[in-house]
């Protein structure tokens, strides 16, 4: 997949006659993913490159910071779901102030239609653009052929990022994991922590966030670490850590299996498969480093009936 930041890349204007799908996509949900299939599937029927539109932010953070909300997936994450979807092109619009006071037509004759050619658009049923949302999928459907996708309902419910938040942020990762089609998962660095579990032969890499995530209850969940190209078994402690007086907040987790030199400094993605137990203080260091072993067991009990 070819990756285009903002449309006065010099490569936009080699650009032929597009199929394009447009949206913020946080999370890339299944009612995402069905759209990104049909702009793909429409594009490959008339012979056009699928394009996905997309924005560096989540407008909110522009328009309204108070009311953005925590996020699903960075867009290092989005841009892999995109690839793993077959999209051919991904152009990436920095949303600031510019961007934002175009008005519908505006965007629509200098975003699609100037930039990137676009022949179709497919999008969502709540698809809104342009300065105040003023333009509807209806409006755009009047200037060139548009395919407005239906919601993806979930249990009766209809599959939403909104939704989605609020079951991780109550712990219900496996719910939020049916909405997303795959785990929910964050990205962050290894940082140093307070070697606590390094003393209890239970190392943990203690991570720094890339993004304003959506933070999970607090608890123990059995989960993955993904370490460059090796996946392993996980035990993930997210939350204020209450057997350490002033440690405060933190996700770290333990990497079942790995036992090569410290990760500082490095990139790791833990996905959130299943809430084990919630916090608990345990005032005694050997009950602690005993609850945490059992905590490994119930992960590997956990993941493995998976693999079952």
């Amino acid at each position: 997949m070819l990756t285009l930041f903002g449309i006065q890349n010099r490569r936009i204007s080699t650009l032929p006659p597009t199929c394009v799908t447009i949206g913020v996509f946080d999370g890339v949900h299944l009612g995402h993913q069905e759209v990104i299939r049909r702009g793909v599937a429409e594009a490959r029927a008339a012979g056009l490159p699928a394009v996905v539109l997309t924005f560096d932010r989540h407008p909110l953070e522009l328009l309204r910071p108070e009311q953005a909300p925590d996020l699903l997936s960075s867009l290092c994450q989005r841009l892999r779901i995109f690839e793993s979807l077959e999209v051919d092109i991904t152009v990436v619009l920095p949303f600031d102030p510019p961007l934002a006071q175009l008005t519908h037509e505006e965007f629509y004759r200098q975003v699609l239609k100037e930039a990137l050619h676009a022949e179709r658009v497919v999008v969502g049923h709540d698809f809104g653009f342009g300065r105040g949302r003023s333009g509807s999928a209806e409006w755009l459907a009047t200037q060139l052929p548009t395919t407005i996708v239906q919601p993806v309902t979930a249990n009766g419910e209809r599959i939403s990022s909104s939704a989605i938040r609020a079951r991780i942020a109550e712990g219900d990762v496996e719910d939020a994991a049916q909405r997303l089609g795959r785990w929910y998962a964050v990205e962050g660095v290894v940082v140093p922590g307070n070697q606590l579990g390094s003393r209890l032969e239970m190392p943990t890499a203690n991570l720094a966030l890339v993004e304003r995530y959506v933070i999970p209850a607090e608890g123990v969940y059995a989960g993955w670490a993904r370490l460059g190209s090796q996946l392993y078994e996980a035990a993930i402690s997210v939350g204020e850590r209450p057997s350490i007086p002033g440690a405060g907040f933190a996700i770290e987790a333990h990497l079942i299996g790995y036992e090569g030199e410290a990760l500082y400094g490095r990139a790791i993605e833990l996905e959130f498969v299943r809430l084990v137990r919630s916090q608990e203080r345990f005032d005694d260091l050997e009950i602690l480093a005993m609850k945490m072993k059992e905590d490994v067991e119930k992960v590997h009990a956990v993941l493995e009936g998976l693999r079952a």
